[in-house]
């Protein structure tokens, strides 16, 4: 999986008194063990807050361990939600709990016409099945430092997410090995066949294999703005471990940007906003340091939370 913290990045809008780029927001996520960095008991990495923020967004960490009634203000004021990588329980920790939140807040925001998407990485793409499926239906691949062009399915061409990219970027996609896997668990084209609820919730855009099995490597939903790609598009321009799947090329940093872009342009058809800009100002990404962790570690900074 995608290293992240319980700590969601989402989208949100700014109060009526300026039209200026929205905000995402990005929930954190319980530390991984062993970070002799960790400040606190969550994180987001850093490069999350990055990718949003050069699509022309501002960012709002979503905490752990708040109350219901604090998650539904925090919904009713951003206008998307980022769940990104990690390692943590899909069932039982608490950024599964925070997730399923937001999921069902969104499921009925946009029941009620108020459009508001979620973007899932990773960590967060596998969260998404979860959720709609209620099942873990994940299965071990061979994918943990490796980069691999898509293998487009039909459906890609006049999908929301991928039809307006350039053609070359398209090519590129689906013939370089520019899109970075850090995962061990997969959602198997099989598995996602077998259940009646994730084939009528997501289209499936484009598939990947490991040499044995073939999964999901990005989709999004039929009639709400979910997307979810098991690759890390934030990783090429913002992480610089060196490993394999690592990819630092024009056309990798290129699909980076132009997947910020589109999230960010979808979350802009949101019009929730803070009641206040006193209330705005607190909560945004800005009154937190992130901690330099080094080039050897797999993610250069981290945002530590209490």
């Amino acid at each position: 999986m995608g290293h992240i913290f319980a700590s969601f990045i989402i989208v949100l809008v700014l109060t009526s008194l300026c039209m200026c780029a929205r905000a995402d927001r990005v929930p954190a996520q319980e530390n991984i063990p062993g970070d002799s960095h960790a400040q606190g008991f969550s994180y987001i990495a850093a490069s999350y807050v990055k990718y949003l923020e050069a699509a022309g967004a501002r960012v709002v960490p979503i905490r752990i361990n708040r109350t219901y009634e604090e998650y539904v203000k925090i919904f009713n004021s951003i206008n998307g939600l980022l769940l990104p990588g990690g390692d943590v329980d899909l069932q039982k920790s608490e950024f599964s709990r925070v997730s399923k939140i937001f999921y069902d807040l969104a499921i009925k925001a946009n029941d009620a016409l108020d459009y508001f998407p979620i973007w899932g990485t990773c960590q967060g793409f596998q969260q998404l099945t979860v959720l709609t499926s209620g099942k873990n239906l994940l299965t071990l691949t061979d994918t943990k430092a490796v980069a691999l062009p898509l293998a487009f399915v039909p459906a890609a061409q006049n999908s929301r997410l991928f039809k307006n990219f350039p053609k070359d970027l398209l090519q590129s996609l689906s013939e370089e090995n520019i899109t970075s896997n850090f995962h061990s668990w997969s959602l198997s084209v099989q598995n996602y066949s077998r259940n009646a609820k994730l084939k009528r919730f997501y289209k499936v855009l484009s598939t990947n294999t490991d040499g044995r099995r073939e999964f999901i490597s990005t989709m999004e939903a039929y009639r709400y703005p979910f997307y979810a790609v098991q690759w890390h598009p934030e990783k090429s321009p913002f992480e610089w471990i060196d490993k394999p799947g690592m990819t630092h090329t024009p056309s990798a940093i290129k699909a980076s940007f132009y997947t910020a872009i589109f999230f960010v342009s979808e979350a802009m058809k949101n019009q929730h906003q803070f009641p206040n800009i006193s209330e705005e100002e607190k909560a945004l990404i800005y009154n937190f340091a992130p901690v330099y962790k080094g080039l050897g570690s797999i993610f250069v900074q981290n945002y530590y939370f209490d």
